[in-house]
């Protein structure tokens, strides 16, 4: 899928698949407590707003399920020459362009349900502190061997400086 945001002629490179089951289950948990919370207080407490809170909470799992695989598939990145270029959103389509010699922080982050996936969270930070990158569902070989890639690039870009 390519938009007019695309710089031309690049191939994006896409997230583990995985990364579906890792946002769902998620999803299905931060729900599922909600609900039963929600149920709880209904059926022992007899709050009455509570079962609206269920209604609304199923409302909100099921459309995120039905929304998760598109949003994990419009991830991409590439590396180029001079930059790595990021891509993420569906509706609010955000393309980053970042030059190997601004970064200064690659960041590799792996939670107990990312690791049992064998997933990877790819982070980088560069000189504007507020312009964190980030690339969720890398197999975790891959962000290895990506960030050290991107540490190499970043290290011989400032030295040329």
């Amino acid at each position: 899928m390519t938009t007019h945001l695309d710089p031309p002629g690049i191939q994006w490179r896409r997230v583990s698949s995985k990364y579906i089951a890792a946002e769902l289950l998620s999803g299905v948990l931060f729900w599922g407590v909600v609900i039963a919370v929600a149920l709880v207080l209904y059926l022992l407490v007899d709050v009455e707003w509570a079962i609206w809170v269920v209604w609304g909470a199923l409302a909100f799992l099921v459309l995120g399920a039905i929304f998760t695989a598109r949003q994990v598939r419009a991830y991409g990145y590439q590396l180029r020459d001079d930059d790595l270029v990021v891509r993420r959103g569906i509706m609010f389509l955000r393309v980053v362009s970042v030059p190997y010699g601004r970064m200064q922080l690659v960041d590799i982050n792996r939670g107990p349900l990312m690791r049992w996936l064998g997933l990877s969270e790819l982070k980088f930070v560069t000189a504007a502190a507020a312009s964190a990158v980030v690339i969720p569902g890398l197999p975790e070989f891959e962000a290895e061997a990506l960030r050290d890639r991107l540490v190499e690039l970043a290290e011989s870009r400032r030295a040329g400086l």
